[in-house]
């Protein structure tokens, strides 16, 4: 499902030290299923993840804030992930993805935003910090609608 290697960096101010993972997905996985077994394996629970790939369909989600209600949409063609970026946290004793992407279509135009999940088409490259530290917890937050930080 993931290839890694781990590389260590140092000094960050928050911690002593960051543990870094270089992924390559296998074609045809889901990226959302992928790193939350990575994560799972690695006790990751407080980190970053960011990437670049080629997927051939992806779901983005998007919270009206008036309604605090969440819209789906997929998207079913290929397309090269621009910017995958995002937070790994821990909700409910389970690792927990807050991912937001950009990803480029084949007439040049972009579509992006929370990323819920997408199917590799090609291949898709992660890098995930994990930063060593106590988990960074969830709480849902009754004014927003969100899943926010609870440090």
């Amino acid at each position: 499902m993931y290839r890694y290697r781990k590389v260590q960096v140092r000094p960050v101010e928050i911690q002593e030290y960051v543990s870094r993972y270089v992924l390559s997905l296998d074609n045809h996985v889901s990226i959302a299923d992928a790193l939350t077994a990575f994560c799972t394996e690695k006790q990751i629970t407080a980190g970053t993840v960011s990437g670049i790939g080629a997927i051939g369909s992806a779901t983005f989600r998007f919270l009206d804030p008036a309604t605090k209600q969440y819209v789906d949409k997929t998207f079913d063609e290929q397309m090269e992930i621009t910017n995958l970026t995002g937070n790994l946290s821990v909700k409910d004793g389970k690792p927990y993805l807050h991912l937001h992407v950009t990803a480029g279509r084949r007439d040049y135009t972009c579509v992006g935003g929370h990323l819920l999940d997408a199917r590799v088409n090609g291949a898709c490259e992660l890098v995930v910090e994990d930063f060593d530290m106590n988990e960074f917890g969830r709480r849902f937050d009754e004014e927003t609608g969100l899943n926010l930080y609870d440090f």
